[in-house]
């Protein structure tokens, strides 16, 4: 069993303004002594942006198990995430808490700037409630991330906590939603779900491709931008998908996925992509 422990340093260098490339290779990884199933969650009381609180005390009064969503409005993942979230919500709401909690923004821009105050984190968090329409909790992290640097600074990861306040399932992202409502169902049915389905990396960074346009206007200019600088070949993928406006989010994956392909393909044909 592993316990959260975080340092004053990483809470002044949590409030990133322009991610690195450095930052967005942290985010592809689970450190090993990250919070994971079997641990106990560190002590938690945050406000709502509904003037309530989410403490580890209401945990255990509550007595259901807790899904507990990390993200931001100008997050892709949270964005691609979003309408799966109000989905399960309706399925499993009544026997599982849901929670979202706002963190750091993960693509800042001039609209959307990244909170130097907690009033501002605040109301972030409210534009994010309002513009999914959960109609669950969204509780706001403290201005440095204290809790979000307990569990891990991936930009939207997803837990369950039981009510002793043990997690029983991680997955590091959020977008995942087939083996999120799995091992919800796991959680409702009385057993214990598979860790097996907590990664899916490269399924998440697709499906969040589709979705990024939302998240990126939300963060205003220069968002798209730093993208561009810090992670080009998925900024490419955001680009290409703006391409097929016309369809459902959704449904822009697949043909945003064929023709980012076809032009690899045609790039290691011409020799300007040197295969290793």
């Amino acid at each position: 069993m592993t316990t959260a422990r975080t340092t004053r340093g990483e809470g002044t260098r949590y409030r990133i303004d322009r991610p690195t490339f450095a930052d967005i290779m942290r985010d592809l990884r689970i450190p090993g002594g990250d919070l994971g199933a079997g641990d106990r969650i560190p002590h938690i009381d945050l406000p709502t942006t509904d003037a309530g609180r989410f403490s580890s005390e209401s945990i255990a009064a509550d007595g259901r198990a807790v899904l507990l969503v990390f993200g931001s409005l100008t997050c892709p993942v949270t964005e691609s995430a979003g309408r799966g979230l109000l989905d399960l919500h309706r399925t499993y709401g009544d026997a599982i808490r849901f929670v979202v909690v706002n963190v750091r923004e993960a693509h800042p821009g001039a609209d959307t700037p990244q909170p130097r105050m907690i009033d501002e984190k605040m109301r972030n968090a409210r534009a994010l409630k309002s513009h999914h329409g959960f109609g669950f909790e969204v509780v706001v992290d403290g201005i440095d991330g204290t809790v979000h640097r307990a569990f891990g600074t991936r930009p939207s990861s997803a837990y369950i906590i039981d009510p002793s306040g043990t997690i029983v399932f991680r997955a590091h992202w959020s977008n995942r939603l087939e083996p999120l409502e799995e091992a919800l169902r796991a959680v409702v049915a009385g057993r214990a779900p598979s860790p097996t389905n907590v990664g899916q990396t490269t399924r998440a960074l697709t499906r969040m491709t589709a979705y990024a346009d939302t998240a990126l206007a939300a963060a205003g200019r220069g968002a798209l931008r730093d993208f561009w600088r810090a992670a080009p070949p998925v900024a490419a993928m955001i680009t290409l998908s703006r391409l097929f406006r016309s369809l459902p989010s959704e449904r822009r994956v697949a043909p945003t996925v064929a023709i980012t392909l076809a032009l690899c393909a045609a790039a290691v044909s011409a020799g300007l992509l040197v295969l290793q």
